[in-house]
Formats: C-alpha cells, structure tokens, sequence
C-alpha cells in the first residue's frame, strides 16, 4: 500500500475503478503516512480524519455499485489554508484569522466533493498568501523536499510539500503572483495557474482579487487537467494524441533571463534542447511591454492587497511577520487615481502582449530564476530576503501581469522547473501541448 503514496492522482483513481485499490483502504494509508511523517505539523495545519474517512467510505461503496462520479472519485487531497471548509478554521497562514471558521466550503471545495475527491485536510501557507518563498515563521514553514534546510516556495507551501512528500496525491493551490507555480518547481511537480475570472473564488480568502487565481499542484499534466475539472464542476479535456511536432515556441528574453542563476538557468537551456529534438520549433523574442508592465506591480498588487487588509492589519501589526507587514504596507500610498491608472495601463500593455505572442503555440521561460534560499538565512538577513522575494516572484508574475494561463513542468534537475504560458482562458489548449513536452521532458 505504501507504493500507492507515489503514484498520481489519476493512477491512483484508476486502481479504484478497476477494483485494484479501494477507497477507504486508500485515505487511511494516506492518514497512517500522515500519522508517522516527522513534519506534518509544519506541512498540514489540520487534518480532517473525521471528514476524510466519511467521504472515502461513501467513494468505496460508489466503486463496488458502479456509481463512481468520474476518474477522480475516492483520491485523497489536501487544501491550501485560505479555503474556506465548514467547521474547520481557515487562516490564511496569519494569527491575524486565527479561530476563524466558516459555516460552509468554498465553492470550489463543494464542486471537488461533489466530484469524490476526499479531504484529508488544510495545508500551511505564506502568510495571507503574500510571499513566494514559502517562509512563514508566524504559524510554519514546510519542507522543501530538495533541500531540508531551504524553503518550500510559497505561497502554497504546503500543498506542495503535501504532495512532494507523499501526504496527498494532490494538493489545491492558489496563485496571484506565481504562488502554485514557484513551489510546484522547487518540489519538482506539475503546478497549474489558471486564468483570472476562470475558477471560482467564493470563500476564498483573498490576496489580491483581482490577481487570485486557483489551482493543482499535483505529479503530472493529466492530473492537473482532472483537478481543473473538479474544480470546475466540468469534463476534463481529452489530452490524447499530442505531439510536438510542429509546434512554436517563444522563448521571452525581456527580464526573464535578468539575474538567472546557473542551475535554472543550465536545466531551462536542456529542457528547450528536448523540446527542439522532439520536433519543436524554438526560438527567443522579445516583448518590450514586460519591460513597462513590471513597475505597476507594487500599484496593482500591494495597493489591492493592503486596501482589501488594512482594517485587520492595522487592528493588530504585531500579530505579522515584520517582511509580509512592510509589504503590505507597501500599499499605503497608492492613491485611487494611481490603481485606476495603472490598470488601463496594464490593459493597453496586455493587448500588444497578446498581439505580439499569436504565433506561438506557447511562451517559454525559466519557472524561477532561483534556487529554494536557506529559510535560517532568509530570517537573519533582511536584504537577501528581499532580494530572493523579488526574485522568486519575478517570472511567474509576468503571468499574471499578462493575464495568462500557465504551467510549471519539472525538468528533471532537482528544484528547477520550465514554464509553459498560454493564452487567456486557454488552458485546455495549454494542456495538451503541456503534456506533450511533459513525454519529451521525461
């Protein structure tokens, strides 16, 4: 049964199908592991046994009559900690929430229950989700599975240790400036952004509203697809048949390549030589917008994030970690004039962007420009956390700058990922070419 804490969720779903793994046996080799792993109190901030263990039982009993609700049914996952799930406290990974619990799921969570997928509980996270690092000395800090004394990447810290580490076949993330994709890279997993507006954010505790986005952290592109349906309430997209013969790629240069580290750096170069010799055009270009859509971000995302927090930040700094606190604060002075300004900017730089990018099949670019940081260094040493903060979020946030669609994709060097951004609202389409270079990465 252990063996069944490294397979994905799609497999995992299968074998319940076939008769070959059932349900309930599932969940509770899943809560054994939880039970005996020495960091689930910094992975997990609450594990719903009770909640788990009733809805496997149901997904058993669905299996032996025929019923099951799709290829999903009965797979254990867990949830960042800024969904809301009835009676059980949801924090946003701040002390500022704590003993906060919601009558009811986020819409979301009712959609993936409703699917089968079992709860198996809340997962820690960056502090109100405002971090890529992963860092939360306030409530924890998860693991990263690369490296025991850096941090996971965050903000969805949790849900990807969850998974890296054989706690869940899954995890449900979220993601406003790169906080699905950053920590699925530095734990060498498949991390999905959806677009802005795509999946329903209705009790989820927000960031920046109109950044926050939800998505999987998960082991491959097929279960990524499954998860997006789930969560949807929807059909997967068929992913059958894909090749990369023929298809174009855009390699972005503007900022994306400033700063880069070796390793990244070296395991982008090899991945893209993979993606050429399976048939892939491949070719660099530049976009000038990136350039002049970078500086709006403090506008855009500290201004939204401090207007939405102020009142509960203010009530009670002390109960934050002093960096989150200042970048919060960060948002003060932006004036309403200022944000609306900034937005019609945005818009105008988004349409040369997607003008500009029409040829492709996808835009390419390193996931992060860094490797995890030393999580005691990023608490003693204030300019390398700021320095690496930055860094981390940088080409991840182009993503959502530009509104994209976009995946994370291992590459096979230990915390180094290559991502793939598609178009608006196309992530069915950014799927199957995902899967596609996923064979070619393997």
């Amino acid at each position: 049964m252990d063996a069944w804490l490294g397979m994905s969720a799609a497999e995992l779903g299968r074998g319940i199908g076939a008769g070959e793994i059932d349900a309930a046996a599932l969940t509770e080799t899943y809560l054994a592991a939880m039970a005996e792993h020495p960091d689930t109190a910094r992975i997990y901030s609450a594990v719903t046994a009770k909640r788990a263990r009733a809805e496997a039982g149901a997904a058993a009993e669905r299996a032996k009559l025929g019923q099951r609700r799709g290829v999903l049914d009965g797979v254990p996952v867990s949830w960042k900690d800024l969904f809301d799930s009835a009676d059980v406290e949801t924090a946003a990974g701040s002390r500022l929430l704590a003993g906060r619990v919601p009558a009811r799921d986020a819409e979301v969570l009712h959609a993936a229950t409703a699917a089968g997928l079992v709860c198996l509980g809340k997962t820690h996270m960056s502090e109100l989700a405002f971090s890529g690092l992963g860092l939360n000395p306030m409530t924890a800090t998860p693991p990263c599975v690369n490296d025991a004394g850096a941090v996971p990447g965050g903000s969805s810290s949790g849900a990807a240790a969850s998974v890296a580490f054989g706690l869940a076949a899954a995890g449900i993330g979220s993601d406003t400036g790169g906080s699905v994709r950053i920590p699925a890279a530095w734990n060498d997993l498949v991390g999905l952004k959806t677009t802005s507006g795509r999946v329903s954010l209705k009790g989820v505790v927000p960031l920046a509203a109109r950044f926050d986005t939800v998505g999987p952290l998960c082991r491959t592109v097929e279960d990524a697809a499954l998860l997006l349906a789930a969560l949807e309430g929807k059909r997967a997209p068929d992913l059958r048949g894909g090749h990369l013969r023929g298809m174009r790629f855009g390699v972005l240069q503007t900022m994306a390549w400033d700063d880069m580290r070796a390793e990244p750096g070296a395991a982008f170069e090899a991945a893209a030589a993979r993606l050429s010799e399976a048939g892939a055009v491949v070719e660099p270009f530049d976009a000038p917008e990136v350039a002049e859509a970078m500086p709006l971000s403090p506008t855009l995302f500290s201004g939204e994030a401090y207007g939405t927090w102020r009142g509960v930040i203010e009530a009670a700094p002390e109960k934050m970690y002093p960096s989150i606190l200042e970048r919060f604060r960060g948002g003060q002075d932006v004036g309403a004039a200022d944000f609306v300004a900034a937005w019609q900017k945005l818009e105008a730089l988004r349409a040369v962007w997607h003008a500009r990018v029409a040829r492709y099949d996808a835009v390419l670019m390193p996931t992060a420009p860094i490797l995890p940081p030393d999580a005691a260094r990023l608490q003693s040493d204030e300019a390398y956390y700021v320095t690496e903060n930055l860094l981390a979020l940088r080409n991840t946030r182009i993503g959502n700058l530009m509104g994209l669609s976009a995946v994370s994709l291992p590459t096979g060097v230990p915390s180094c990922g290559i991502m793939l951004c598609g178009a608006p609202m196309g992530e069915e389409r950014l799927l199957r070419v995902a899967i596609a270079a996923e064979g070619a990465l393997q």
